[in-house]
């Protein structure tokens, strides 16, 4: 499970956080590096090992 967390009120510097239960915590203060982060964390919901699909894994 991966959620983001941004707050941006308006006249105020943004701040956003990005949490897996994999172990990805990444945070991220300011409008560019907010958006940054919003990238990073749509693209690691596609890669994380605890999403990704478990076809073609050996049983243990």
């Amino acid at each position: 499970m991966a959620w983001l967390l941004i707050t941006a009120p308006r006249g105020v510097t943004p701040t956003a956080t990005s949490v897996c239960w994999c172990g990805r915590d990444r945070s991220a203060v300011g409008r560019h590096k907010v958006l940054a982060l919003i990238t990073d964390h749509a693209y690691h919901r596609t890669v994380c090992p605890l999403r990704a699909p478990q076809e073609g894994r050996n049983a243990a």
